[in-house]
């Protein structure tokens, strides 16, 4: 299989640029050209500005190198993959391709991020050559967050090359690749656009508000929080509406062109210039009214903005009670209400249609549920939700006695008594993917309670998985943190501490630690903070390796076990950091002596300034500083470098045991207590004092701001030591404990948390 080492993206437009930044943050360098070196130059510079953030680190983008057509081209014969990413007209793709095709090596590998023209239209009249080396390459934007690679093979392209641009997507760039076949809209956006119009035609049908389609078409449903008409200024209504009206002249079926057509408000809005965020008003629009900040929804019927109105929609709160999704979209789906007659009249002709063209645009059901939970962040693709709802209900709700062939050919299920899709979930997209949930399925389950479970992962290493809400830890994590250590140090190689979960750990257990303050619980508090402390300890002596695998979230406690594994294997998208500060606390299962430990060891061994190191770990801690990827949490020091990176989240836990086995085979020994950590006493701390008594004068602060950065530098200086020396480990645990324990009396510090629980937001008191 070819191997691919770098790659030259022709286009710096918007998906252009955004594909080379998630190039280099795989660590490959990109070639970036446009008409000019000037225009590369300003796509790459407008994408430095986007939010959220396409770069991991500000450092990436010096792996892009930005240059013109006009005297640059002749540069790609010395890239492995060239990216086609100009504007959306055949005639100006065709024409960049011949030049190409003079410049390329010949075993390089030419694509089109088109989002919807036929593949094998655009290499017409190319040689055979050229269309051996050829293939589409749909990203979807933006192209570092949303995980879906649709890879679009022609009759001419070789298999290899397929293969090869499969396995570079999936384990370089970390993407969910899904082969389409040539066909219009590939299959995201095919059924994507689709289900959008469904919901449009409600609304302009008046039967029901933007507010009311978006409460019900977002987490409901297991979809994004953005919903449709969010998403949709999000993306851009003018793109929008130039991909569907494309698509529209693409399909040869008329009734199919006419399921696709637009209302005409949608180019009111585009001719209006109202085409979402980047023009600031869409169908909601940021507003000021009296000094408050206000988002504003589009009234349709007048064309003006107005106050958002509350939902009709009083089966709302009773369906997300159901926390089972599959159960909730079908008790949505078939009741008697307002929501029930939405998802009828436009989840209905979606599920069918789907079923329809199926066979037409994708090799597989498997691969068209993954392209829309990659592409579209729907936690049920079409024929997950066929099987949740019935096939039964879909087909009465339809009201139509064809029946597409995909349904014909299904058997009947032994105990629903309903036809089937799959009997059990869509299976993982490849063998190394989503290791735990197949061990799970295998019961491989050693140990469980309701804080986290032992898995068997197989080849003698154990598993730990969290699965609290967003993994909080509470006694039965800190628990079953302590059996696994156990029960890996008895029978297994090495232990693995993740999950499949969204967040790798959102912290302690808030609610908890506030119940028992109000109570002046003390001894409590002290007791679970002491235990804590040990068993994070606990994880860094164990006798076998121990491989932390943060992703998403890895806050507070999450960010400490982390900390102390012997090594981490952290997912690309991990947001890792210690917060307390935020809820009026400090780091107090090690943290903040790990982080005193890790700074300080990169001092010199000459040198008597201890003071940059120390403030180091006093930013991080007091400026409650959370990565913005996973690179970036090496780059802080959070993350050590000889921690490991993996891009496609689907295959950590697979990274994570294989750099277990490594440590396990290489001999593995436990390291030495840690005896004797220098502190820099109390020259140390009156210049972090200092610097907290200057923000507080400047206002910068608040007083309580300051309380807990006072507290936080006598920590890191030692306590009350009057000089520079060493302390054991414990004493600075002992600090942590006690100090943890302070704040925790503080009624601003138990206001702080309060806030956080109910709004999930810091208060700066």
């Amino acid at each position: 299989m070819k191997r691919i080492r770098s790659v030259a993206v022709l286009g710096a437009g918007t998906m252009g640029a955004q594909i080379a930044a998630h190039v280099a943050n795989a660590g490959f360098p990109a070639l970036l050209l446009d008409l000019d070196s000037k225009t590369a130059r300003e796509g790459l510079s407008k994408t430095k500005k986007l939010k959220p953030n396409p770069f991991f680190t500000r450092d990436t983008d010096k792996l892009i190198t930005a240059g013109g057509f006009d005297t640059d081209l002749n540069k790609i014969a010395k890239y492995d993959w060239i990216i086609e990413a100009v504007v959306e007209r055949i005639d100006i793709k065709q024409k960049l391709l011949s030049e190409v095709e003079a410049y390329r090596s010949s075993d390089s590998i030419i694509s089109s991020n088109t989002s919807g023209i036929p593949i094998s239209d655009i290499s017409d009249g190319f040689s055979k050559e050229f269309r051996r080396h050829w293939l589409g390459t749909h990203f979807f934007n933006p192209p570092r967050y949303l995980r879906l690679l649709e890879v679009i093979p022609t009759v001419d392209t070789d298999p290899d090359v397929t293969d090869a641009i499969v396995n570079f997507g999936s384990q370089r760039l970390g993407k969910g690749v899904v082969i389409a076949k040539d066909t219009p809209g590939f299959i995201g956006n095919r059924i994507g656009l689709f289900a959008v119009v469904q919901a449009l035609r409600e609304l302009v049908a008046g039967n029901f508000t933007i507010e009311e389609i978006d409460g019900i078409t977002g987490p409901l449903l297991g979809r994004p929080r953005s919903a449709t008409f969010r998403t949709l200024d999000i993306a851009g209504i003018d793109i929008f509406s130039a991909v569907t009206s494309d698509l529209t002249k693409r399909l040869n079926n008329e009734k199919e062109r006419e399921e696709f057509s637009l209302p005409p408000l949608i180019a009111e809005m585009v001719e209006r210039g109202w085409v979402g965020e980047k023009s600031g008003q869409g169908f909601y629009k940021k507003s000021l009214v009296k000094n408050n900040r206000e988002i504003l929804t589009l009234d349709h019927t007048t064309m003006d903005y107005r106050s958002k109105l509350p939902m009709q929609l009083p089966q709302l709160d009773v369906a997300q009670a159901i926390t089972d999704l599959p159960t909730r979209v079908r008790e949505l789906f078939v009741g008697k209400d307002r929501i029930g007659e939405f998802l009828r009249e436009t989840l209905t002709p979606t599920l069918v249609y789907t079923a329809t063209i199926a066979p037409s645009i994708a090799h597989s059901i498997d691969d068209i549920d993954r392209a829309m939970r990659w592409g579209f962040g729907w936690d049920l693709g079409p024929f997950e939700l066929w099987d949740a709802i019935g096939v039964t209900n879909v087909l009465d709700a339809s009201g139509e006695k064809y029946e597409p062939e995909l349904i014909r050919t299904l058997e009947e299920d032994s105990v629903s008594g309903d036809r089937k899709f799959r009997s059990t979930q869509i299976p993982p997209a490849g063998p190394e993917l989503q290791l735990l949930r197949q061990s799970k399925k295998t019961n491989n389950v050693v140990k469980k309670n309701p804080g986290a479970s032992l898995i068997d992962l197989g080849d003698g290493v154990l598993g730990l998985e969290l699965h609290s809400k967003m993994n909080t830890i509470g006694a039965d994590t800190v628990t079953m943190l302590q059996a696994g250590v156990e029960e890996a140090e008895k029978n297994f190689n090495g232990l693995v501490i993740g999950s499949d979960a969204p967040a790798f750990s959102a912290g302690a257990n808030l609610a908890l630690i506030l119940l028992e303050a109000q109570e002046e619980n003390w001894n409590e508090i002290d007791l679970m903070i002491r235990s804590f402390q040990s068993t994070v300890l606990g994880l860094r002596y164990a006798q076998v390796p121990v491989i932390a695998a943060p992703a998403g979230l890895t806050l507070g406690g999450g960010c400490e076990i982390t900390l102390h594994a012997d090594q981490v294997q952290a997912a690309a998208e991990t947001y890792m950091g210690q917060v307390e500060v935020g809820v009026g606390l400090i780091p107090a299962g090690c943290g903040t002596k790990e982080l005193l430990v890790r700074f300080t060891d990169k001092a010199p061994r000459e040198t008597a300034d201890m003071l940059p190191y120390v403030k180091q770990a006093f930013e991080l801690i007091g400026f409650a500083t959370v990565s913005t990827s996973g690179p970036h949490a090496k780059n802080i020091g959070l993350l050590n470098r000889n921690d490991r990176i993996t891009m496609n989240r689907e295959q950590l836990i697979s990274d994570a045991k294989r750099c277990a086995l490594d440590l396990a085979h290489a001999g593995y020994q436990p390291p030495s207590r840690t005896k004797s950590i220098p502190v820099g006493g109390a020259d140390i701390k009156a210049s972090l004092q200092l610097g907290v008594y200057l923000a507080q004068q400047g206002e910068h602060i608040t007083d309580h701001d300051a309380l807990i950065g006072n507290s936080l530098a006598s920590i890191l200086a030692g306590g009350n030591i009057p000089h520079a020396t060493t302390v054991s480990e414990q004493y600075l645990l002992d600090l942590e404990r006690e100090t943890f324990l302070s704040l925790c009396g503080q009624p601003k510090t138990q206001a702080r948390i309060v806030h956080t629980l109910k709004t999930g937001k810091t208060l700066r008191n």
